[in-house]
């Protein structure tokens, strides 16, 4: 949620959109995407309609609001390969990980926002379909 919510703050003319796949909305929406698949990891849809997943995402995103430099590094090939390594490792075990830090699933703050901190910018069409970022134009 830090991160989002950094994301949409730096985000000053819109070139990121959010999408909650745990809003109501989302199924509807989407039905053609696999929730438990997009829970699994990040997803993008970069403005060329191409799908990007984890670290990927993050640089494209930290990328749109002028930040990419920050997580390049991350996608050189040797590192691509450990830091990829590394998130998949830490999407499979986040739950358990939040788990044993606060003893709940979810944060309070994810729970009670669920990304209202976005949602004024927030509109969902059906090409946005991720879990937390949609790389736009």
């Amino acid at each position: 949620m830090i991160e989002m919510r950094k994301l949409y703050t730096l985000d000053r003319v819109g070139k990121i959109h959010f999408v909650d796949i745990h809003s109501a909305q989302f199924d509807t929406h989407f039905p053609q995407f696999n929730k438990s698949a997009l829970d699994a990891k990040i997803h993008g849809l970069l403005e060329d309609g191409s799908l990007v997943t984890g670290l990927d995402v993050t640089y494209h995103a930290w990328q749109r609001v002028g930040k990419g430099w920050v997580y390049r590094p991350l996608r050189w090939p040797v590192i691509k390969w450990f830091a990829d390594l590394g998130y998949l490792w830490f999407a499979k075990n986040r739950h358990r990980l939040s788990r044993l830090l606060t003893c709940k699933t979810r944060c309070d703050t994810c729970e009670s926002l669920s990304l209202d901190g976005v949602k004024e910018k927030q509109q969902l069409h059906p090409t946005h379909l991720d879990e937390k970022a949609r790389v736009d134009r």
